[in-house]
C-alpha cells in the first residue's frame, strides 16, 4: 500500500515478522522513563503502548523481562510516535543471545 506521498505504509516496510507477544517493557530515555506493554514485537523492534509522549528519534534503553534470568536489555530508537497512545522502536545493537531469546519467546506465543 502506498500513501499519497508515495511512501510505503508501515506494514509494507516491515522487514521482520511480528508476534502478538504482550509483555511489560521498562524504558529509560533522556525525556521519558517508565513501564509500558508491547503490542507486537519482532527481532527488529516493537510497538509499545504508552501514554507518555516520546518523540521520534529519541534513544531509549529498554529492558524486556521474560521470566527469572531471562531478559533482553538493549538500546532502541523511536522510529514512530503516536502521542498519547504509543511508539514504535527499532532495536540497536541487539546481541545474538538477545535475538535468540526473542525468537524463542515469539515462537511460544505464535504456537499457543
Amino acid at each position: 500500500m502506498v500513501d499519497d506521498e508515495g511512501f510505503d505504509s508501515h506494514e509494507e516496510r516491515r522487514v521482520f515478522d511480528r508476534s502478538r507477544l504482550i509483555v511489560d517493557v521498562f524504558f529509560d530515555g533522556k525525556d521519558a522513563t517508565g513501564v509500558a506493554s508491547t503490542k507486537d514485537i519482532s527481532v527488529g523492534g516493537f510497538y509499545m503502548n504508552s501514554q507518555t509522549t516520546i518523540p521520534e528519534g529519541s534513544l531509549l534503553l529498554v529492558r524486556i523481562p521474560f521470566g527469572p534470568g531471562k531478559q533482553v536489555v538493549c538500546n532502541a530508537e523511536v522510529v514512530y510516535s503516536n502521542p498519547g497512545r504509543g511508539v514504535g522502536v527499532r532495536f540497536q545493537g541487539l546481541s545474538d543471545e538477545a535475538r535468540s531469546l526473542l525468537e524463542t519467546e515469539m515462537k511460544s506465543v505464535d504456537y499457543e
